[in-house]
């Protein structure tokens, strides 16, 4: 009795999950065109001031394009983080993993060595 149901025969098809039919999420260009603008505008407003030494005013103008630039950088990861990006090292989001400490202590050092960096050489302006 071949094809009668029960007879311990596998079906043909497995059973198909309709996720693997979604394309994969990512960053459209109308998401990252106002974070790319404002990340390379702030580091021009960064980055100018202090090259060319501007007065008195090169100061602030230099602490407006690190603020603008942090802006844009916050901006950009969440944008990354929604769409299901991770950083190096880090578990993605919805895993229940735990990050490992190592990886984390060294994204924060890395941050405060570039903030120390930034607000050192702005202090110097003055």
């Amino acid at each position: 009795m071949d094809g009668a149901p029960g007879g311990g025969e596998e079906e043909p098809y497995p059973e198909e999950s309709y996720a693997e039919l979604r394309p994969p999420r990512r960053l459209r260009l109308w998401q990252l065109a106002p974070i790319v603008g404002l990340a390379v505008l702030g580091s021009l407003m960064f980055a100018f001031p202090l090259a060319f030494e501007f007065g008195d005013g090169g100061a602030v103008v230099a602490m407006l394009g690190l603020l603008i630039t942090g802006c844009a950088a916050g901006w950009g990861l969440m944008a990354a983080r929604r769409v299901g990006h991770a950083w190096p090292g880090m578990p993605a989001r919805g895993t229940g993993e735990r990050p490992d400490w190592r990886v984390v202590a060294l994204y924060a050092s890395v941050c405060v060595v570039l903030v120390a960096l930034a607000v050192w050489r702005v202090a110097r302006l003055r």
